[in-house]
This record gives C-alpha cells, structure tokens and sequence, in this order.
C-alpha cells in the first residue's frame, strides 16, 4: 500500500485499539521502528500517524517518555474519538472505490441513495434541536442533497428525513410530527398538484407551498429495454414484472389514475403487489435483476445505469406551515435553494428542470 495512504490505516488500528480498551489511558505506543517492521514502512509514515493522533488530543508525546494513550478523554474528546473513527473507516472503503475507477459525484449519489433507504424506515423523534427541521414526506434525491450539504447551507442546520410517501407527510405535518413536508400530490380534478390536498387537510390554517423542482417520472427498465416496453399498456404482457409504490405516495397515486385512463387492469399486472417505499428501491430492484420495469424519477435510473422512458413531469414540493417557514433555519434553506449554486446541484442530478426553484405560494 503507498505510503500516502498507510499513515491512515495505522491510524485507524490505534484508534481501534483505543476504543475497544486493547490499549488504555496510560499505554504506551509501540516504538517507532517496532511499528515500521510492522507495517512496512518508513519511520516517516509512522511518526505521521502519531502526529495525527496527537493533534486529535488521542495521544501525548514527550522526549525520553514515548507516544502514551492520552490519561482521560474528556466527553467531547470520546466523540471526538468516535466520529473519527467512522470519518477514517469511510475514508478507508472511498479509497478502495475511488481505486476501482468511480468518480466522486458517482459516490456521492450511491451513498445518498443508499442512505435512503435506512432513511425510509427509520422513526423521526418528536423532540428536535431548534437548529434541526424535520422533513417527513415522498422520497426524491434532491432532499437527499439538501440534507446532506445542511451544514454549508446554515452551520448546526440538520434536516431530519424521514421517507413515507407524499400524504403520509401531510398527515405527519398536520399531526406536528414533521416541519417539512415533500409532497407531488396529483389532484384528479384540478388536474394540478399538492395545493388542493394543502386546502383539504389543512383548512383556514396560512401554509407555504415552496417549489423545490420539476422533475421526470417514468418506466425505469434494464439497459438496452430488452422486454421492449413502451408505455403503462405493456405492464400486462407475459414476462414483464413490476415493481410499485406504497399506496399514499404521489407516484402510485398518479400511477393508479392513469391505469384507469389507459384501461389497464392492475390485477393483470405481475408485481402490482410488490411495493417499495422509495425511487432508489424501485431501480435497485430493477439494477439486480429482480423485476424488470418500475415507475420511478429519472435521476433514479440515472444512479443505477438503467434506461428511462418518461411519461410524465411533475412537480415536486414542499409544504410549510407559517410558523416553521418564519425560523432562520427554514429561511436559511429557502434562501439557498434560490441561489444558482443550489439550483445547479439539483440539476446536475438529472431528470429536474429547475426553472421554477425556490417559487413560493402561500394558501390560505
């Protein structure tokens, strides 16, 4: 392994030992030309190491006395630790990756959309920091994004995710379980999107309708479409096998009622049954060779190298009750989203049109 590289995975080691209590407060470090033998370096790779660990208040230095295991570790400094040890073991799988010839904004989208689904699952507590915004609603990269740049967006901000389908964050929004919620609901009649559900559920109370983008809704499929799918029509063919969304999310919604338009049994459609709660699920299923179509966002096919044939642009919004859009942390986040770096980001994720970014409607 390079040197440039063989400072961190020693770090990594001590800092293992540390933790797990192999090597106690007091301890002292191996010396340095036990350590060189060890890994099979110069004495200047290890003596980084030590510098490294040493700058991070894990370890002390002193002529005649060695490297010691710092005496205590302060609170702070053991999260310290911890959070250290999570950054170097990330560091440590990014380089093999980075090694196996994957640029960084790929990694970037597969971490995201991993994340997602643990996101997806995981229960949002009630009780947050009044730097933190919890967002409950339907899933879309672009939130991903967001939450993920929190930090450089207003220092301290979290935005909390929790994935659960486009009405399911109304209903968390109007039961105070959710701050934010991200919605592309459809209505049927209007033939517009989420103002007529914010009317609905939330009657006589003033809410924000805040545009995050436009983004492509189609069939995701295998490379190269080799069951020839065209269109929703082809769902009912032999062979083909779907994978859908969780009812309550604006995609099956908007999915159910063009399979009524279309004449299109669903209980003629293999996997109707089969849902997943997120984009990144349905094109996973699709990228292992599990089912071979799904409704999903482009930027979703987009991650996993599938092909995309689009239906429909809709768009995708957030919902903000007034008192929540009045923090300086929402208006941090509002702010950020009408700047052209933001907008960029958003874009170069695929399969949005950003014209209408940051576009604000109030409802009363």
């Amino acid at each position: 392994m390079d040197d440039l590289y063989l400072y961190q995975e020693i770090i990594r080691a001590i800092r293992q030992d540390i933790l797990s209590g192999v090597l106690k407060p007091g301890d002292r470090l191996p010396p340095v030309r036990q350590m060189t033998e060890k890994w099979g370096c110069a004495n200047a790779t290890v003596l980084r190491a030590y510098h490294e660990l040493a700058h991070q208040g894990l370890v002390t230095s002193r002529v005649g006395q060695g490297t010691k295991v710092t005496q205590k570790l302060a609170d702070q400094d053991k999260l310290a630790l911890r959070r250290a040890m999570l950054y170097n073991q990330i560091e440590a799988n990014l380089l093999e990756i980075m090694n196996a010839g994957y640029s960084p904004d790929e990694v970037e989208q597969a971490t995201r959309m991993a994340l997602d689904r643990w996101r997806a699952f995981s229960n949002t507590p009630d009780d947050s920091p009044t730097n933190t915004l919890r967002f409950v609603g339907s899933h879309d990269p672009a939130i991903t994004l967001i939450a993920a740049r929190a930090e450089d967006i207003r220092p301290g901000l979290i935005l909390q995710l929790k994935f659960s389908g486009s009405l399911g964050g109304l209903i968390a929004l109007a039961k105070k379980e959710a701050d934010i919620a991200g919605c592309h609901l459809w209505d049927e009649e209007s033939n517009t999107y989420n103002i007529p559900f914010v009317r609905r559920l939330f009657p006589g109370q003033r809410m924000v309708v805040l545009t995050l983008a436009l983004r492509r809704v189609g069939l995701i499929v295998p490379p190269g479409n080799p069951i020839k799918i065209s269109g929703l029509q082809d769902l009912t063919r032999s062979g083909v096998r779907f994978i859908n969304r969780q009812p309550g999310s604006g995609t099956r919604v908007w999915l159910d009622a063009q399979l009524k338009y279309s004449g299109v049994n669903c209980e003629n459609i293999a996997g109707y049954q089969d849902e997943e709660m997120t984009h990144s699920e349905v094109a996973s299923a699709i990228a292992k060779g599990q089912v071979n179509v799904g409704l999903g966002v482009q930027t979703a096919a987009l991650v996993f190298g599938l092909d995309f044939i689009p239906l429909n642009t809709e768009r995708y919004e957030l919902v903000i009750p007034v008192k929540v859009w009045e923090k300086p942390s929402m208006q941090s986040l509002y702010r950020w989203l009408t700047t052209p770096a933001a907008q960029k980001a958003i874009y170069e994720l695929g399969g949005y049109d950003i014209d209408e970014c940051g576009h604000v409607e109030w409802v009363e």
